[in-house]
């Protein structure tokens, strides 16, 4: 069972969440692309990362799967957005409501990303966030973060 304390008792907010099962599977062909395409996390030259944790309104919430699934997939094409920032960005998602509803979100987002590449991770944001599936966000924020490669 998760705590509901922040495991520093000074900190003023924690971000928790956990890596899980892909909930939003593309079909094929894309699936193949993005596993393919996907690059590890911690590269040296990917000294550029952002943070953005994620919550979705009740409304996205009350879709049953196959509706977000549709959202997602068919109205949004959230994989075909992020298969275009491929092979240049890392990714990894973390869920949030898995540990309750005191979560104060439901996604943790992480990139990274080489200093090169910075226009394609904001292409990238700004293509997800003009979707319809951004429409059922209603908090969000975006912490960016530079590695000192040496």
């Amino acid at each position: 069972s998760a705590s509901k304390s922040p495991a520093d008792p000074h900190a003023a907010w924690v971000l928790r969440g956990i890596t899980s099962n892909e909930r939003y599977v593309v079909r094929e062909p894309e699936r193949g692309e993005l596993v393919a395409q996907q690059l590890a996390l911690g590269r040296p030259e990917a000294t550029c990362a952002a943070l953005i944790p994620i919550r979705k309104n009740d409304a996205w919430w009350k879709l049953t799967q196959d509706e977000r699934q549709r959202v997602f997939e068919e109205q949004s094409h959230h994989a075909k957005i992020g298969l275009q920032s491929l092979p240049t960005l890392a990714r990894r998602l973390h869920h949030c409501r898995d540990l309750g509803d005191h979560e104060p979100f439901d996604f943790l987002t992480w990139f990274e990303y080489p200093p090169a590449e910075e226009a394609t991770f904001e292409r990238l944001v700004a293509d997800l966030r003009a979707s319809r599936e951004w429409s059922y966000v209603d908090r969000e924020m975006d912490i960016r973060l530079v590695r000192d490669p040496a």
